[in-house]
Protein backbone atom coordinates (compact mmCIF):
# COMPACT_ATOMS: atom_id res chain seq x y z
CA UNK A 1 0.00 0.00 0.00
CA UNK A 2 1.15 3.57 -0.76
CA UNK A 3 1.93 5.52 1.93
CA UNK A 4 -0.43 8.99 2.54
CA UNK A 5 2.38 10.69 3.29
CA UNK A 6 5.14 9.78 -0.13
CA UNK A 7 6.18 12.64 -1.99
CA UNK A 8 7.37 12.10 -5.52
CA UNK A 9 8.57 15.16 -8.11
CA UNK A 10 5.70 13.75 -10.95
CA UNK A 11 3.26 11.19 -10.07
CA UNK A 12 2.35 9.87 -13.43
CA UNK A 13 -1.10 8.42 -14.14
CA UNK A 14 -0.85 5.07 -16.13
CA UNK A 15 1.63 2.36 -16.35
CA UNK A 16 1.24 1.88 -20.30
CA UNK A 17 4.36 2.30 -22.93
CA UNK A 18 3.83 6.09 -23.00
CA UNK A 19 3.49 6.42 -18.52
CA UNK A 20 7.02 3.91 -18.31
CA UNK A 21 8.27 5.37 -20.99
CA UNK A 22 7.86 9.03 -19.45
CA UNK A 23 8.86 7.56 -16.08
CA UNK A 24 12.32 6.60 -17.66
CA UNK A 25 13.20 9.71 -19.29
CA UNK A 26 12.73 11.81 -16.03
CA UNK A 27 14.21 9.50 -13.85
CA UNK A 28 17.60 9.78 -15.99
CA UNK A 29 17.42 13.67 -15.49
CA UNK A 30 17.12 13.26 -11.61
CA UNK A 31 13.31 13.58 -11.31
CA UNK A 32 11.22 11.12 -9.11
CA UNK A 33 8.47 9.80 -10.69
CA UNK A 34 5.18 7.96 -8.95
CA UNK A 35 3.41 5.51 -11.55
CA UNK A 36 0.04 4.88 -10.50
CA UNK A 37 -2.35 1.79 -12.85
CA UNK A 38 -5.29 1.63 -11.89
CA UNK A 39 -5.52 -2.20 -13.05
CA UNK A 40 -3.45 -4.60 -11.33
CA UNK A 41 -0.41 -5.28 -13.99
CA UNK A 42 1.22 -2.79 -16.60
CA UNK A 43 0.53 -2.43 -20.22
CA UNK A 44 -2.90 -1.26 -20.95
CA UNK A 45 -3.74 -2.33 -23.91
CA UNK A 46 -0.30 -4.08 -24.50
CA UNK A 47 -1.47 -7.48 -22.55
CA UNK A 48 -0.48 -11.01 -23.35
CA UNK A 49 -2.33 -14.08 -22.12
CA UNK A 50 -0.97 -16.59 -21.04
CA UNK A 51 -2.92 -20.28 -22.24
CA UNK A 52 -1.35 -23.90 -21.65
CA UNK A 53 1.93 -22.58 -22.37
CA UNK A 54 1.29 -20.72 -24.86
CA UNK A 55 1.52 -16.58 -25.56
CA UNK A 56 -1.47 -14.82 -27.14
CA UNK A 57 -1.40 -10.99 -27.40
CA UNK A 58 -5.22 -8.86 -26.60
CA UNK A 59 -4.56 -6.78 -29.69
CA UNK A 60 -1.68 -7.53 -31.44
CA UNK A 61 -0.58 -4.27 -32.96
CA UNK A 62 1.83 -4.70 -35.97
CA UNK A 63 5.48 -3.23 -35.14
CA UNK A 64 7.85 -2.03 -37.44
CA UNK A 65 11.74 -2.50 -37.08
CA UNK A 66 12.24 0.98 -38.41
CA UNK A 67 10.56 2.43 -35.46
CA UNK A 68 12.81 4.90 -34.19
CA UNK A 69 11.37 5.09 -30.72
CA UNK A 70 11.88 1.66 -29.94
CA UNK A 71 16.14 2.23 -30.14
CA UNK A 72 15.95 5.49 -28.26
CA UNK A 73 13.87 4.79 -25.43
CA UNK A 74 15.35 4.06 -22.63
CA UNK A 75 14.30 0.57 -20.60
CA UNK A 76 13.90 -1.57 -23.77
CA UNK A 77 17.48 -1.94 -24.69
CA UNK A 78 16.68 -5.95 -24.21
CA UNK A 79 13.87 -5.63 -26.25
CA UNK A 80 14.23 -8.50 -29.22
CA UNK A 81 12.14 -8.03 -32.36
CA UNK A 82 11.30 -11.05 -34.16
CA UNK A 83 10.73 -10.04 -38.04
CA UNK A 84 8.56 -11.81 -40.32
CA UNK A 85 9.62 -12.61 -43.55
CA UNK A 86 10.08 -9.49 -46.06
CA UNK A 87 6.93 -7.86 -47.45
CA UNK A 88 4.27 -9.68 -47.40
CA UNK A 89 1.85 -12.64 -48.78
CA UNK A 90 -1.02 -11.15 -50.92
CA UNK A 91 -4.19 -13.82 -51.21
CA UNK A 92 -6.18 -13.90 -54.40
CA UNK A 93 -7.89 -15.75 -56.57
CA UNK A 94 -6.69 -18.85 -54.61
CA UNK A 95 -3.39 -17.93 -55.34
CA UNK A 96 -0.44 -16.39 -52.81
CA UNK A 97 1.88 -13.98 -54.10
CA UNK A 98 4.82 -11.98 -52.36
CA UNK A 99 4.79 -8.12 -52.23
CA UNK A 100 6.56 -5.04 -51.20
CA UNK A 101 9.81 -6.73 -50.26
CA UNK A 102 12.37 -4.22 -50.50
CA UNK A 103 15.61 -6.76 -50.69
CA UNK A 104 18.03 -3.59 -50.56
CA UNK A 105 18.89 -0.41 -52.10
CA UNK A 106 20.34 -1.58 -54.78
CA UNK A 107 17.21 -3.65 -55.66
CA UNK A 108 15.43 -0.33 -54.97
CA UNK A 109 17.21 1.68 -57.84
CA UNK A 110 17.16 -1.30 -60.06
CA UNK A 111 13.35 -0.70 -60.13
CA UNK A 112 13.44 2.98 -60.40
CA UNK A 113 15.81 2.26 -63.31
CA UNK A 114 13.38 -0.13 -65.15
CA UNK A 115 10.35 2.20 -64.73
CA UNK A 116 11.93 5.21 -66.57
CA UNK A 117 13.73 2.71 -69.33
CA UNK A 118 10.01 1.45 -69.70
CA UNK A 119 8.95 5.11 -69.54
CA UNK A 120 11.37 6.72 -72.49
CA UNK A 121 12.12 3.63 -74.66
CA UNK A 122 10.78 4.16 -77.88
CA UNK A 123 7.26 2.15 -78.51
CA UNK A 124 8.53 -0.21 -81.20
CA UNK A 125 10.65 -1.69 -77.98
CA UNK A 126 7.81 -2.23 -75.34
CA UNK A 127 5.71 -4.28 -78.00
CA UNK A 128 6.74 -8.33 -78.27
CA UNK A 129 8.88 -9.18 -80.79
CA UNK A 130 6.29 -10.93 -82.55
CA UNK A 131 4.13 -8.16 -82.84
CA UNK A 132 6.94 -5.91 -85.17
CA UNK A 133 7.63 -8.27 -86.99
CA UNK A 134 5.41 -8.37 -90.70
CA UNK A 135 3.75 -10.63 -92.42
CA UNK A 136 0.81 -13.41 -91.76
CA UNK A 137 3.40 -15.48 -89.71
CA UNK A 138 3.28 -13.18 -86.79
CA UNK A 139 0.28 -14.64 -84.61
CA UNK A 140 -0.94 -12.47 -81.27
CA UNK A 141 1.01 -13.66 -78.07
CA UNK A 142 -1.42 -13.83 -75.29
CA UNK A 143 -0.30 -11.78 -71.80
CA UNK A 144 1.46 -13.86 -68.92
CA UNK A 145 -1.25 -13.01 -66.00
CA UNK A 146 0.06 -10.37 -63.57
CA UNK A 147 -0.22 -10.43 -59.73
CA UNK A 148 -3.48 -9.56 -58.11
CA UNK A 149 -1.52 -5.90 -58.25
CA UNK A 150 -0.62 -5.64 -61.70
CA UNK A 151 2.06 -6.95 -64.37
CA UNK A 152 5.99 -6.61 -64.58
CA UNK A 153 5.90 -2.79 -65.15
CA UNK A 154 3.22 -2.24 -62.07
CA UNK A 155 5.53 -4.28 -59.57
CA UNK A 156 8.55 -2.15 -60.69
CA UNK A 157 6.57 1.39 -60.42
CA UNK A 158 5.38 -0.24 -56.94
CA UNK A 159 9.19 -1.22 -55.57
CA UNK A 160 10.07 2.61 -56.63
CA UNK A 161 7.58 4.43 -55.00
CA UNK A 162 8.35 2.51 -51.78
CA UNK A 163 12.07 3.34 -52.05
CA UNK A 164 10.99 6.75 -52.80
CA UNK A 165 8.64 7.22 -49.46
CA UNK A 166 11.42 5.21 -48.00
CA UNK A 167 13.73 8.33 -48.22
CA UNK A 168 11.27 11.10 -47.86
CA UNK A 169 11.90 13.19 -44.49
CA UNK A 170 9.14 12.63 -42.30
CA UNK A 171 8.72 16.66 -42.10
CA UNK A 172 8.29 16.80 -46.06
CA UNK A 173 5.60 13.98 -45.40
CA UNK A 174 3.75 15.68 -42.52
CA UNK A 175 3.62 19.16 -44.76
CA UNK A 176 2.08 17.36 -47.62
CA UNK A 177 -2.07 17.96 -48.52
CA UNK A 178 -4.30 16.00 -46.24
CA UNK A 179 -7.46 13.88 -46.69
CA UNK A 180 -8.69 10.38 -45.91
CA UNK A 181 -6.07 7.54 -47.57
CA UNK A 182 -8.44 5.92 -49.36
CA UNK A 183 -9.07 8.80 -51.48
CA UNK A 184 -5.43 10.07 -51.11
CA UNK A 185 -4.29 6.90 -52.74
CA UNK A 186 -6.39 7.48 -56.03
CA UNK A 187 -4.50 10.41 -56.63
CA UNK A 188 -0.87 8.95 -56.34
CA UNK A 189 -0.02 8.22 -60.11
CA UNK A 190 -0.37 4.13 -59.09
CA UNK A 191 -2.60 1.74 -61.15
CA UNK A 192 -5.83 1.05 -59.49
CA UNK A 193 -5.13 -2.42 -59.40
CA UNK A 194 -2.07 -1.49 -57.87
CA UNK A 195 -4.00 0.73 -55.04
CA UNK A 196 -6.71 -2.35 -54.51
CA UNK A 197 -4.53 -5.43 -54.53
CA UNK A 198 -1.35 -4.44 -52.63
CA UNK A 199 -2.17 -0.86 -50.59
CA UNK A 200 -5.60 -0.44 -49.55
CA UNK A 201 -5.37 -4.38 -47.82
CA UNK A 202 -1.45 -3.26 -46.54
CA UNK A 203 -2.55 0.03 -45.20
CA UNK A 204 -5.81 -1.56 -43.61
CA UNK A 205 -4.19 -3.93 -41.68
CA UNK A 206 -0.88 -1.07 -40.74
CA UNK A 207 -3.60 1.57 -39.58
CA UNK A 208 -6.07 -1.53 -38.02
CA UNK A 209 -8.75 0.74 -40.73
CA UNK A 210 -10.84 -1.02 -42.74
CA UNK A 211 -12.56 1.67 -44.55
CA UNK A 212 -9.02 4.01 -44.68
CA UNK A 213 -10.63 6.87 -43.26
CA UNK A 214 -7.07 7.59 -41.34
CA UNK A 215 -5.55 10.83 -42.54
CA UNK A 216 -3.25 10.36 -45.74
CA UNK A 217 -0.06 11.93 -43.69
CA UNK A 218 -0.28 9.47 -41.20
CA UNK A 219 -1.38 6.27 -43.95
CA UNK A 220 1.68 7.84 -45.71
CA UNK A 221 4.19 7.54 -42.06
CA UNK A 222 2.70 3.82 -42.48
CA UNK A 223 3.67 3.04 -45.44
CA UNK A 224 7.33 4.93 -45.29
CA UNK A 225 7.95 2.34 -41.78
CA UNK A 226 6.85 -0.74 -43.85
CA UNK A 227 9.47 0.56 -46.80
CA UNK A 228 12.07 1.28 -44.74
CA UNK A 229 11.56 -1.30 -42.36
CA UNK A 230 10.46 -5.35 -41.62
CA UNK A 231 7.37 -5.88 -39.75
CA UNK A 232 7.94 -7.69 -36.30
CA UNK A 233 6.67 -8.69 -33.25
CA UNK A 234 8.10 -8.48 -29.95
CA UNK A 235 9.51 -11.72 -28.61
CA UNK A 236 7.80 -13.08 -25.65
CA UNK A 237 4.37 -10.99 -26.48
CA UNK A 238 3.23 -7.39 -26.81
CA UNK A 239 3.42 -7.32 -23.13
CA UNK A 240 7.21 -7.67 -23.10
CA UNK A 241 7.80 -3.76 -23.75
CA UNK A 242 5.57 -2.51 -20.59
CA UNK A 243 7.10 -5.38 -18.66
CA UNK A 244 10.99 -4.41 -19.48
CA UNK A 245 10.36 -0.89 -18.95
CA UNK A 246 9.06 -1.42 -15.56
CA UNK A 247 11.76 -3.69 -14.39
CA UNK A 248 14.45 -1.20 -15.23
CA UNK A 249 12.84 1.70 -12.91
CA UNK A 250 13.77 1.83 -9.07
CA UNK A 251 12.22 0.13 -7.21
CA UNK A 252 8.94 1.29 -5.44
CA UNK A 253 8.28 3.17 -8.67
CA UNK A 254 4.97 1.61 -9.94
CA UNK A 255 2.09 1.08 -8.08
CA UNK A 256 -0.60 -0.85 -9.36
CA UNK A 257 -3.90 -1.74 -8.05
CA UNK A 258 -4.31 2.57 -7.67
CA UNK A 259 -7.23 4.45 -8.87
CA UNK A 260 -7.11 7.33 -9.80
CA UNK A 261 -9.93 10.17 -9.27
CA UNK A 262 -8.99 13.34 -10.05
CA UNK A 263 -6.20 15.55 -10.59
CA UNK A 264 -4.86 18.43 -9.65
CA UNK A 265 -1.23 20.55 -11.06
CA UNK A 266 0.30 19.60 -7.77
CA UNK A 267 -1.72 16.92 -6.66
CA UNK A 268 -2.99 13.45 -7.13
CA UNK A 269 -6.51 11.87 -5.40
CA UNK A 270 -6.85 8.21 -5.22
CA UNK A 271 -9.67 6.37 -4.56
CA UNK A 272 -7.70 3.64 -1.56
CA UNK A 273 -5.19 6.16 -0.62
CA UNK A 274 -6.12 9.68 -0.52
CA UNK A 275 -3.86 12.85 -2.11
CA UNK A 276 -0.59 12.07 -3.46
CA UNK A 277 1.26 15.69 -3.15
CA UNK A 278 3.98 16.00 -5.86
CA UNK A 279 5.60 19.13 -8.55
CA UNK A 280 3.82 18.33 -11.64
CA UNK A 281 0.93 15.66 -12.53
CA UNK A 282 1.56 13.39 -16.02
CA UNK A 283 -1.92 12.07 -17.51
CA UNK A 284 -0.75 9.05 -19.34
CA UNK A 285 -3.84 7.11 -19.80
CA UNK A 286 -6.09 5.89 -22.67
CA UNK A 287 -7.96 8.49 -24.45
CA UNK A 288 -11.56 7.77 -23.08
CA UNK A 289 -9.82 7.58 -19.32
CA UNK A 290 -7.74 11.01 -19.83
CA UNK A 291 -10.55 13.06 -20.59
CA UNK A 292 -12.48 11.94 -17.31
CA UNK A 293 -9.78 13.10 -15.14
CA UNK A 294 -8.96 16.38 -17.61
CA UNK A 295 -12.50 17.66 -18.48
CA UNK A 296 -12.59 18.91 -22.17
CA UNK A 297 -9.93 16.86 -23.55
CA UNK A 298 -11.24 15.57 -26.77
CA UNK A 299 -12.06 11.98 -27.35
CA UNK A 300 -11.68 10.90 -30.84
CA UNK A 301 -13.35 7.54 -32.23
CA UNK A 302 -11.98 4.41 -32.29
CA UNK A 303 -11.37 1.42 -34.49
CA UNK A 304 -12.37 -2.06 -32.70
CA UNK A 305 -10.20 -5.05 -33.49
CA UNK A 306 -10.74 -8.45 -32.45
CA UNK A 307 -7.67 -11.29 -32.17
CA UNK A 308 -8.81 -15.19 -33.26
CA UNK A 309 -5.62 -17.02 -31.58
CA UNK A 310 -5.91 -21.46 -33.09
CA UNK A 311 -3.40 -23.78 -32.49
CA UNK A 312 -2.24 -26.90 -34.77
CA UNK A 313 -0.14 -29.92 -35.00
CA UNK A 314 -0.23 -29.31 -38.55
CA UNK A 315 0.41 -25.76 -39.39
CA UNK A 316 0.27 -23.92 -42.88
CA UNK A 317 3.24 -23.98 -44.68
CA UNK A 318 3.26 -19.87 -45.30
CA UNK A 319 6.31 -19.52 -43.37
CA UNK A 320 7.32 -16.41 -41.07
CA UNK A 321 5.09 -14.37 -43.44
CA UNK A 322 2.50 -11.60 -42.68
CA UNK A 323 -0.38 -12.85 -45.03
CA UNK A 324 -3.25 -11.08 -45.93
CA UNK A 325 -6.65 -11.33 -48.00
CA UNK A 326 -5.93 -8.93 -51.13
CA UNK A 327 -9.82 -9.97 -52.11
CA UNK A 328 -11.06 -9.11 -49.09
CA UNK A 329 -13.65 -11.86 -49.17
CA UNK A 330 -13.95 -12.51 -45.40
CA UNK A 331 -13.58 -11.37 -41.83
CA UNK A 332 -9.69 -11.51 -41.72
CA UNK A 333 -7.67 -8.41 -42.53
CA UNK A 334 -4.44 -10.43 -41.87
CA UNK A 335 -2.90 -13.86 -40.62
CA UNK A 336 -0.13 -15.31 -39.57
CA UNK A 337 1.45 -18.90 -37.65
CA UNK A 338 2.91 -16.44 -35.66
CA UNK A 339 4.73 -19.09 -33.54
CA UNK A 340 6.76 -19.54 -37.21
CA UNK A 341 7.92 -15.64 -36.59
CA UNK A 342 8.83 -15.87 -32.81
CA UNK A 343 9.08 -19.68 -31.40
CA UNK A 344 8.46 -18.63 -27.73
CA UNK A 345 4.72 -18.00 -28.17
CA UNK A 346 3.43 -21.67 -28.53
CA UNK A 347 5.38 -24.72 -26.77
CA UNK A 348 7.12 -27.26 -28.41
CA UNK A 349 5.34 -29.03 -31.17
CA UNK A 350 2.14 -26.97 -31.24
CA UNK A 351 1.46 -24.20 -34.03
CA UNK A 352 -0.06 -20.79 -33.17
CA UNK A 353 -2.01 -19.24 -35.81
CA UNK A 354 -3.02 -15.42 -34.84
CA UNK A 355 -5.74 -13.25 -37.06
CA UNK A 356 -6.90 -10.01 -36.73
CA UNK A 357 -10.37 -8.68 -37.80
CA UNK A 358 -10.62 -5.01 -38.39
CA UNK A 359 -14.20 -3.55 -37.65
CA UNK A 360 -17.55 -4.85 -36.18
CA UNK A 361 -16.71 -8.59 -36.08
CA UNK A 362 -19.56 -11.07 -37.57
CA UNK A 363 -21.61 -13.04 -35.47
CA UNK A 364 -20.77 -16.31 -35.38
CA UNK A 365 -16.57 -14.79 -35.05
CA UNK A 366 -14.41 -17.85 -34.93
CA UNK A 367 -16.88 -20.20 -37.04
CA UNK A 368 -16.60 -17.54 -39.86
CA UNK A 369 -12.73 -16.70 -39.17
CA UNK A 370 -12.27 -20.56 -39.55
CA UNK A 371 -14.24 -20.83 -42.76
CA UNK A 372 -11.89 -17.49 -44.30
CA UNK A 373 -8.57 -19.38 -42.87
CA UNK A 374 -9.23 -22.38 -44.50
CA UNK A 375 -9.35 -20.32 -48.13
CA UNK A 376 -6.41 -18.21 -47.21
CA UNK A 377 -4.28 -20.77 -46.27
CA UNK A 378 -5.65 -23.92 -48.39
CA UNK A 379 -6.11 -26.44 -45.92
CA UNK A 380 -8.61 -27.39 -43.15
CA UNK A 381 -9.13 -25.87 -40.45
CA UNK A 382 -11.88 -28.32 -38.69
CA UNK A 383 -9.57 -29.94 -35.94
CA UNK A 384 -7.91 -26.55 -35.23
CA UNK A 385 -8.30 -25.60 -31.34
CA UNK A 386 -9.57 -21.96 -30.83
CA UNK A 387 -6.86 -21.01 -27.65
CA UNK A 388 -8.88 -17.20 -27.28
CA UNK A 389 -11.26 -14.53 -28.73
CA UNK A 390 -10.42 -10.98 -27.74
CA UNK A 391 -12.27 -8.32 -29.00
CA UNK A 392 -11.19 -5.06 -28.30
CA UNK A 393 -13.67 -2.04 -28.89
CA UNK A 394 -11.77 1.23 -28.26
CA UNK A 395 -8.26 -0.62 -29.35
CA UNK A 396 -6.94 2.02 -31.64
CA UNK A 397 -8.11 6.09 -31.33
CA UNK A 398 -8.99 6.84 -34.85
CA UNK A 399 -6.50 9.45 -37.05
CA UNK A 400 -9.20 11.08 -39.78
CA UNK A 401 -8.29 14.19 -41.16
CA UNK A 402 -7.76 16.92 -40.01
CA UNK A 403 -5.30 15.12 -37.58
CA UNK A 404 -2.58 16.81 -35.70
CA UNK A 405 0.14 14.49 -35.53
CA UNK A 406 1.97 16.72 -32.67
CA UNK A 407 -1.04 17.47 -30.38
CA UNK A 408 -0.34 19.48 -26.59
CA UNK A 409 1.15 17.34 -24.55
CA UNK A 410 1.44 20.27 -22.19
CA UNK A 411 -2.49 21.64 -20.66
CA UNK A 412 -0.15 23.90 -18.15
CA UNK A 413 2.46 24.52 -16.40
CA UNK A 414 2.42 21.37 -13.80
CA UNK A 415 0.31 19.51 -15.50
CA UNK A 416 0.68 17.07 -18.84
CA UNK A 417 -0.59 14.70 -21.31
CA UNK A 418 0.57 11.92 -23.45
CA UNK A 419 -0.30 8.53 -25.34
CA UNK A 420 -1.58 7.15 -28.67
CA UNK A 421 -4.22 9.79 -28.68
CA UNK A 422 -1.40 12.94 -28.38
CA UNK A 423 0.42 11.41 -31.86
CA UNK A 424 -0.37 8.60 -34.17
CA UNK A 425 -2.39 5.73 -33.12
CA UNK A 426 1.01 3.15 -32.92
CA UNK A 427 3.26 2.09 -29.98
CA UNK A 428 5.91 4.62 -31.94
CA UNK A 429 3.34 7.31 -31.48
CA UNK A 430 2.60 6.64 -27.78
CA UNK A 431 7.09 6.72 -27.03
CA UNK A 432 6.96 9.86 -29.02
CA UNK A 433 4.35 11.67 -27.09
CA UNK A 434 6.13 10.57 -24.28
CA UNK A 435 9.56 11.75 -24.95
CA UNK A 436 7.44 15.01 -25.83
CA UNK A 437 6.04 15.30 -22.39
CA UNK A 438 9.08 14.46 -20.68
CA UNK A 439 10.96 17.03 -22.24
CA UNK A 440 7.91 19.78 -22.03
CA UNK A 441 7.79 18.95 -18.03
CA UNK A 442 11.67 19.26 -17.51
CA UNK A 443 11.83 22.64 -19.12
CA UNK A 444 8.96 23.67 -16.80
CA UNK A 445 10.41 22.10 -13.63
CA UNK A 446 13.75 23.14 -14.31
CA UNK A 447 12.81 26.68 -14.52
CA UNK A 448 10.54 26.12 -11.35
CA UNK A 449 13.23 25.26 -8.86
CA UNK A 450 14.42 22.65 -6.61
CA UNK A 451 11.33 22.48 -4.14
CA UNK A 452 9.91 19.07 -3.43
CA UNK A 453 5.90 20.18 -2.98
CA UNK A 454 4.66 23.60 -5.06
CA UNK A 455 2.09 25.89 -3.69
CA UNK A 456 -1.33 24.47 -3.34
CA UNK A 457 -2.83 23.25 -6.52
CA UNK A 458 -4.92 25.04 -9.31
CA UNK A 459 -7.96 23.62 -10.63
CA UNK A 460 -8.07 21.77 -14.02
CA UNK A 461 -8.83 23.93 -16.66
CA UNK A 462 -10.77 22.88 -19.59
CA UNK A 463 -8.12 21.54 -21.96
CA UNK A 464 -8.40 21.06 -25.81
Amino acid sequence: MLEPAYQADVVIVGAGVAGLSAAHRLNSAGVTTAVLEAAPYVGGRMATEKVDGFRLDRVGQLLSTSYPELRLTPGLDALVLRPFAPGVLLHSDGRRHRAGAQASGRGARGALHAVRALASAPRSTQRPRSAQRPGPAAAPRTARPGTPWGTAVDQARLGAALSRIAAVPVERLLSRPESPAGQALAARGLPARTVDGFLRPLLASLLCDPELTTSSRCADLALRAFASGRLCVPEGGAEMLPELLARALPPGTVHTGVRVTSVATTTVTTAEHGEFRCRAVLVATDARAAAALLPGLRVPDFHPVTVVHHTTDEPPQTGASLLLDADRSGPVAHTAVVSRVDPSRAPAGRALVSSTVLGVPPAEVDTAVRRHLSRLYGTSTTRWETLAVHHTPEAVPAMRPPHDLRRSVRLLAGLYVCGDHRDTSTVQGALHSAHRAAAALLADLGAAGSMHVAEPPRSVPRAA
